[in-house]
């Protein structure tokens, strides 16, 4: 990333831009590349599934600079520099939303290739019980919303509301983790197989979020003065 501040698109910067003169049409189309960004990201993430720097790997694919690769000095002045882009609204292709945001794109792919394969496992009741089937699926929904509501949070610069979201994000994915242990496995085998799909998925969700907390906590350290 060239640009190292961390900017927020407040109501100024839509002011500024002038009046967005687009229509339901072409947010529709705005949406769909959005949805084919999160679609590239699965593809390129299952194809590197056994890449021990899987994380960074497809992000450097996606187009987006992992804080590993800045030194130390820049990385401080890189406001969560994991999974940003700078926002620069040259034209109206440029129009920033959340949807834009690499976290969330990581977020919403590796969300979905937990819940697809857990989908198509319960539906038999004598693979997993309903009970275990409904709640598993039900705290997959819960993570993945406490996760984007971190994100929005981010978008608006709230580093502290962020952390507290992504920290209970990361509570439900030790939760997750749990419901598909060993100990379950021996009573229920056929766990096993989604177990070798889910794992690798929670742990690089976990992984990317902590980096997103660290980078906050960071942030909020900074002086104030440093800002301006």
């Amino acid at each position: 990333m060239e640009n190292s501040d961390y900017d927020i698109p407040s109501d100024n910067d839509w002011e500024d831009r002038g009046e967005l003169a687009w229509n339901e049409f072409d947010w529709e189309r705005y949406l769909k590349e959005q949805e084919a960004a999160i679609k590239r990201y699965v593809e390129l993430y299952e194809k590197n599934i056994a890449r021990v720097d899987r994380i960074d790997y497809v992000a450097e694919k996606m187009g987006w600079e992992s804080a590993d690769s800045l030194d130390e000095e820049t990385a401080e002045d890189e406001a969560l520099a994991l999974f940003e882009e700078s926002v620069d609204f040259v034209d109206e292709d440029d129009v920033y939303t959340l949807h834009k945001n690499p976290v969330y794109i990581s977020t919403r792919g590796l969300y979905a290739g937990l819940r697809k394969p857990w989908e198509i496992l319960s539906i038999d009741p004598t693979k997993i019980p309903t009970p275990l089937a409904i709640n598993f699926a039900s705290i997959l929904h819960v993570g993945e919303e406490q996760a984007i509501q971190g994100i929005h949070a981010l978008d608006f610069g709230d580093y502290a509301m962020a952390i507290s979201l992504f920290k209970r994000a990361l509570s439900l994915v030790n939760n997750t983790m749990g419901l598909i242990s060993a100990e379950k496995i021996e009573t229920y085998p056929d766990i096993q197989p989604y177990a070798q799909i889910a794992l690798p998925r929670l742990f690089d969700l976990r992984e990317i979020w902590l980096r997103v907390i660290n980078e906050c906590r960071r942030e909020l350290k900074r002086p104030i003065d440093e800002e301006n």
